[in-house]
């Protein structure tokens, strides 16, 4: 499995690699520059238009199972939120149709809620 997400929610986890050109202040980890969009597809405004560019200009001169194969197990990110339009959908996409893998946006970790006997007593402050 394959997943996506964006630097402000999973920039600090041990699986994530930035598929952008420049990185948030803070990130450590590793970068898979191929994926990264070349500067002159940013002022586009037109989603399908970016899409079509970017799967021509960088996605088709790349080898989608090698691609598939680095990025298992990884969370790719870039810096768009939830609800907007980004490059990391189109590479999931390419993944999916091209290397036939599994690829969804990473929901994240949920710490479980204790147990009503593990939980500690509440204290109050009267």
């Amino acid at each position: 499995m394959i997943y996506t997400s964006y630097f402000r929610k999973a920039m600090h986890h041990p699986d994530a690699v930035a598929i952008t050109r420049s990185i948030p202040k803070g990130y450590r980890g590793p970068r898979f520059m191929e994926l990264a969009p070349p500067k002159h597809l940013f002022g586009l405004n037109d989603p399908e238009l970016f899409r079509r560019r970017y799967r021509e200009e960088v996605l088709s001169k790349l080898n989608p199972q090698a691609i598939a194969a680095k990025s298992e197990g990884r969370i790719l990110l870039c810096y768009e939120g939830p609800g907007k339009f980004c490059h990391r959908q189109v590479v999931a996409e390419w993944l999916r149709e091209e290397a036939g893998v599994e690829v969804e946006e990473w929901a994240g970790e949920e710490a479980e809620e204790p147990q009503a006997e593990e939980r500690p007593e509440q204290l109050t402050l009267f």
